[in-house]
């Protein structure tokens, strides 16, 4: 057939082109085969509108053929490398794929334009490939495009993704004050959330609204993670008042993180009414419900409002069971736990790995060990979660061969130990009295993973050499400390000197905490015990006028059968 005439190819072109848009929706390659056939026998399929469109109707399906347009046409304009990066980018697995096409366009001498680089900065975020971001970052500049809102944006959350917070920072506070956006706000506001700054981040949105910057419902819904607790109340409630001026109150996924905001302040009543007041709620509003009574260790109505879910037909997916069997775990309801383990199961749920890492949590908490070994043994991807939850379980139930066994497995498998694990590990070394082999994981911590023991390891080790008797040992490991030693430090430390009756040594450690004004009520009874069982009578009488004067009572036991 003899190629068309260029206006008449221009308007075939364009007819063809608009078929693409007409059939990618969904896409689906059985449509869009014979669209690309017929343009190829009319001579237009290399038209760069044509090509672009057939690319981004083609990647949903599959990305192999999309690539194959892409090289099969005779020009590649910006609009379309950046077509083909952005199918690149959204799929997970194909994030990498996207740089490498980045590296590929810059090869080929097309020049990136401001649509580039937000599709380039998080895919390199995305497989932290700092370099790389950091060389894109450069490519920016150099075009003059950093100072564009939304490429400055991207370079932000790239930063902060990476834990960068100081060289986010600073590309914010380059840029002139009237070109930062409500976009550029929320980056800062969302990166500080996200790398726990939140006092930054507080500090931040007060600036921002300060400075006559209206936000957006992201820049809410961002900002709200970082009320948590009692004291955060009146600012959540300020915000939940922005949210109505603004008249955002509609806005589902913004309501669902007041519900959430409100939970983790303690504010049940408000949470609550947001909730029933909802006139739609999505399944991440009910999720968010679970998720607040299991989080605020009110396990029975988590569960009961699962059940309620269930009544009312409303669905749930794998972050809904998560927090069911969490709470089954926290109130020991073994029984609603194998029942959600088997509703799991019947819904093809349980293979999903966050399930299968809670399952192990769940019934080693509730003392089924065998069962929870069973469930880990048959998880197909194991993350640290499942391995420190195991050992763990074995290291609280005596079983301590077991728990050091399987740690060092999990060792051999190349999984990285996080501090939960070593918390197991020091356990299961003090309960069968392997003092140096206690010792060994304890300094490993730092020589072997370069991480910083937590005040809960220094505990452990603490009590370890304190009921074997090293006194000396463990008062030097205190001393060496990085942090201030908490009460549960002294407190292991007092224990081992009442255990083995060195009433000197605890003199000498409590003197001082009492000069520092340590009020804990634990640290006093433990030296009024010490000198009954000593015979000092006298002093033991001391102690105990000075904890009824200073009016310290005894933190009362808490069940959770009476939850």
């Amino acid at each position: 057939m003899p190629a068309l005439p260029s206006p008449a190819a221009a308007a075939v072109a364009h007819r063809y082109t608009r078929l693409i848009t007409a059939a990618a929706s969904p896409a689906s390659l059985r449509a869009l085969l014979p669209i690309h056939a017929r343009a190829v026998v009319l001579g237009v399929s290399g038209n760069p509108a044509f090509a672009t469109s057939l690319v981004a109707a083609a990647a949903p399906a599959s990305l192999a053929y999309a690539r194959r347009v892409f090289d099969a046409a005779p020009e590649r304009d910006a609009y379309m490398w950046n077509t083909l990066l952005r199918a690149h980018a959204h799929s997970q697995s194909h994030a990498a794929d996207a740089l490498a096409l980045y590296k590929r366009m810059r090869a080929a001498g097309v020049a990136p334009d401001h649509y580039t680089y937000p599709i380039v900065l998080p895919a390199c975020a995305a497989v932290r490939a700092p370099r790389l971001g950091r060389a894109a970052h450069g490519d920016a500049v150099r075009f003059a495009l950093a100072g564009d809102g939304f490429v400055r944006s991207s370079l932000i959350a790239m930063y902060f993704q990476e834990g960068d917070v100081a060289d986010a920072e600073r590309v914010f506070w380059e840029s002139h004050g009237s070109s930062r956006t409500v976009v550029s706000w929320t980056a800062m506001v969302a990166g500080y959330v996200q790398n726990c700054f939140f006092g930054e981040a507080v500090a931040l949105f007060g600036r921002m609204i300060a400075k006559g910057v209206r936000p957006n419902e992201i820049t809410l819904i961002s900002f709200l993670p970082c009320l948590q607790g009692q004291d955060w109340l009146d600012a959540g409630e300020m915000v939940h008042g922005f949210v109505i001026k603004l008249g955002f109150d509609a806005n589902i996924p913004l309501v669902n993180a007041l519900i959430a905001m409100y939970g983790k302040c303690g504010c049940f009543a408000m949470a609550e009414a947001l909730f029933e007041g909802m006139i739609v709620r999505s399944l991440v509003s009910w999720n968010t419900m679970v998720a607040m009574y299991e989080q605020r260790g009110c396990a029975v109505e988590a569960i009961k409002f699962f059940r309620r879910m269930l009544i009312e037909k409303v669905g749930f997916d794998c972050v809904t069971l998560v927090s069911v069997l969490s709470a089954c775990a926290r109130s020991g309801a073994l029984d609603t736990g194998r029942w959600v383990h088997e509703f799991a199961r019947n819904h093809g749920l349980d293979s999903d790995a966050r399930v299968g890492n809670v399952l192990v949590d769940m019934y080693a908490k509730c003392g089924e060990i065998a069962k929870a070994r069973e469930v880990f043994d048959c998880l197909h991807v194991r993350s640290v979660v499942p391995w420190s939850a195991m050992i763990g379980a074995y290291a609280n139930h005596g079983e301590s061969a077991e728990a050091l066994k399987l740690f060092s497995v999990m060792k051999s498998e190349g999984v990285m130990p996080n501090s939960i694990t070593f918390t197991a590990v020091l356990v299961a070394c003090g309960h069968s009295g392997l003092v140096d082999e206690g010792l060994k994981h304890f300094n490993s911590i730092l020589t072997d993973y370069q991480m910083s023991p937590t005040l809960e390891h220094y505990a452990c080790m603490v009590d370890m050499l304190g009921r074997a008797g090293r006194l000396v040992e463990a008062y030097e490991i205190i001393r060496g400390m990085l942090m201030r030693p908490d009460k549960c430090v002294w407190g292991a430390f007092l224990g081992g000197c009442r255990l083995h009756g060195n009433l000197e040594l605890a003199e000498f450690v409590a003197k001082d905490l009492f000069r520092s004004g340590s009020s804990d009520v634990t640290f006093y009874v433990l030296m009024s015990n010490m000198y009954f069982e000593a015979g000092m009578l006298e002093d033991a009488e001391r102690m105990r006028l000075a904890i009824k004067e200073m009016e310290l009572k005894k933190t009362a036991g808490r069940s959770a059968v009476n939850q």
